[in-house]
């Protein structure tokens, strides 16, 4: 079992759950996070620190097979991130809009 980071943390990306990984298991784009499934324990610790309410352990109804393979995806080509950075400036205003899918950037995270 792994933990997958869902929908809503595109464009939110608030990065709590970073700092609390015990395995350094997220990877960063531009506007979303990922967790790598190879890396994930299943500790759990990264779901309560979400604001968001994006990661989801992969047994949930939202960790469907898209966000699953996303996961996947992205963790093998975005930097790693173990420390939490600040947060988009309009997260609040992305945080529970549906079909933010379309808003997923392919691009790492830059600093």
């Amino acid at each position: 079992m792994t933990y997958v980071v869902t929908e809503n943390c595109i464009k939110c990306k608030y990065m709590d759950c970073v700092e609390v990984c015990p395995v350094d298991c997220f990877y960063a784009g531009a506007n979303f996070l990922v967790i790598h499934p190879d890396e994930c324990i299943d500790c759990g610790v990264c779901e309560p620190e979400c604001p968001a309410e994006a990661i989801v352990p992969d047994s949930d109804p939202l960790a469907t097979p898209e966000w699953l393979d996303v996961n996947a995806k992205y963790a093998q080509i975005w930097p790693n991130i173990t420390l939490k950075g600040v947060p988009p400036a309009d997260a609040k205003s992305w945080d529970g809009k549906p079909g933010k899918g379309a808003e997923l950037s392919p691009e790492p995270h830059k600093d």
